[in-house]
């Protein structure tokens, strides 16, 4: 028997997880941290956290689960997107990462459209430049930290530093590299003419490798700090959504996977390099060879409900407030939500957006607010749907549903008519970390592909089917809502201002 270890860097853990060659998970573990947010819209994380979490996960997993490290046939790794990690020459830190949810860079996003113009860097890139990406944060250190910007020697992302931990080697996947936008979407490499655009030196940017592929074998230092054994390869992985993709098997195109979390992403799968025209859509390279990937963010999706049920409803549990809202009718009798709690990014990208019950009458109780909701979050997902579709990538005939709100039956039934698409729970549970294991187990050929190693180890537990009346229904109360926030954001703005 062989295994293979995922290791997940988030913002608030790194977790280890070991999976047997059926897929089968045998231990999990995380080590908790916070992050720092030292002015107001920073946001920042000092490396040596996630190797320190990554050392005591996978030396837990290893004591938990008895597995004999000899037998462990490779280590993939996944995180969190788009932070940027500045090392010197010699590999030293030079200072904390700047992270994913940081805004601190809307003007250096200008000055990349200035530069290169907002189209060609569209055309290049797949996406706009947003101050959550990469690109942006180096630019910033340029301007406001030169010290630091000059002995600059390498760039990385979170999970690429233990991966330089565990291995030595400067490596990056090209999921996670295309989240820089610094990357030629097409081409899957470096753009040499955005680096040369943003004056980034073209070698400070590591090299670029498919999910599966070995980036390097775990050192005898790495060895005795965590546990595995010396020579064991360490594959490429993905960024967290990625990953989170192959976790739930959303590998092939028409396939989409749904995380409901406390945000929301739909994560679509393309068979080429495909680009939505006005970059409303992230467009990333896919952990899977010679695949691509469409992704919709929405900033408050079942942190829409968490806000309701402790603004509105507090000490009741989620079943009780759920549970009134099953005898309420599709369209909550003509009650709509707008979920812009924490402004928006797809496919509104304005941090004043904000969040509105539009429609109430003295008829509408509880029940009728809570499945506005839980409906109007479901359009805003829909939205992200109808970009993808609009964009050339064709029928979507599953949706592989995971996070929080899709434990419920009634959420669950609202998207699937909301979206008009069969919805499905699959049997995994750790997402990204699964994911991770898995491209592991491919380069070491466990699995000859991404697909059949989703196939032999992701199965399907539920299925929810689309009732064709509320589908029909859906879609006239959904041309309703896409009307209402061009109409509020002029309020939007100007409430703002106040």
């Amino acid at each position: 028997m062989e295994y293979f270890v995922g290791i997940d860097v988030s913002t608030t853990a790194t977790k280890a997880l070991l999976i047997d060659s059926s897929g089968t998970v045998l231990a999990v573990a995380s080590t908790q941290y916070s992050f720092e947010t030292p002015r107001p819209l920073w946001s920042e994380q000092h490396p040596d956290l996630w190797w320190d979490g990554a050392q005591k996960s996978i030396r837990a997993v290893l004591q938990s689960s008895g597995v004999n490290p000899a037998h462990i046939g490779g280590v993939g790794l996944t995180g969190q997107m788009h932070g940027l990690v500045l090392l010197d020459a010699a590999g030293n830190v030079l200072r904390p990462s700047i992270l994913w949810n940081d805004q601190r860079t809307q003007t250096q996003c200008d000055e990349i459209h200035q530069r290169m113009g907002r189209e060609n860097f569209i055309r290049i890139t797949g996406n706009v430049a947003l101050t959550g990406f990469t690109a942006p944060k180096i630019l910033w250190v340029k301007e406001n930290e030169p010290d630091v910007y000059a002995r600059a020697a390498h760039v990385l992302l979170p999970k690429d530093f233990v991966r330089l931990k565990l291995t030595g080697e400067y490596a990056m996947d090209k999921a996670d590299g295309s989240g820089t936008v610094l990357m030629d979407l097409k081409a899957r490499g470096w753009s040499e003419d955005v680096l040369s655009a943003l004056e980034i030196p073209c070698a400070w940017m590591p090299p670029l490798y498919e999910g599966p592929q070995i980036t390097g074998r775990i050192t005898p230092g790495a060895a005795s700090q965590t546990g595995l054994k010396a020579g064991t390869p360490v594959m490429a992985g993905g960024g967290d959504q990625a990953a989170q993709a192959v976790g739930v098997g959303a590998v092939t195109p028409g396939v989409v996977a749904l995380t409901v979390g406390t945000s929301g992403v739909v994560f679509a799968t393309t068979p080429s390099p495909l680009v939505e025209p006005q970059g409303r859509l992230h467009a990333f390279c896919h952990a899977v060879p010679g695949m691509w990937h469409f992704m919709g963010v929405m900033l408050s999706a079942a942190g829409s409900l968490q806000w309701y049920r402790d603004a509105l409803a507090p000490g009741m549990s989620f079943d009780e407030l759920l549970k009134e809202a099953e005898s309420v009718p599709p369209g909550s009798e003509g009650l709509q939500f707008l979920p812009y709690l924490s402004g928006e990014r797809t496919p509104h990208p304005d941090p004043l957006a904000r969040g509105a019950f539009v429609g109430l009458t003295v008829r509408h109780d509880r029940g009728h607010l809570t499945r506005a909701v839980l409906e109007g979050v479901s359009f805003g997902l829909k939205d992200s749907f109808t970009l993808i579709q609009n964009a050339g990538l064709g029928d979507i005939t599953q949706v592989r549903a995971s996070g929080g709100g899709t434990k419920s039956a009634l959420w669950r039934q609202i998207l699937a008519s909301v979206l008009d698409v069969e919805l499905v729970t699959v049997n995994t549970t750790e997402g990204a970390a699964y994911g991770a294991a898995l491209l592991a187990g491919v380069g070491a050929d466990c699995w000859p592909d991404v697909t059949a190693a989703c196939n032999a180890s992701v199965k399907i537990t539920a299925s929810t089917q689309p009732v064709q009346e509320e589908a029909e229904f859906y879609r006239k109360a959904y041309s309703i809502y896409r009307d209402l926030y061009p109409a509020l954001s002029p309020s939007f703005r100007n409430l703002s201002a106040q």
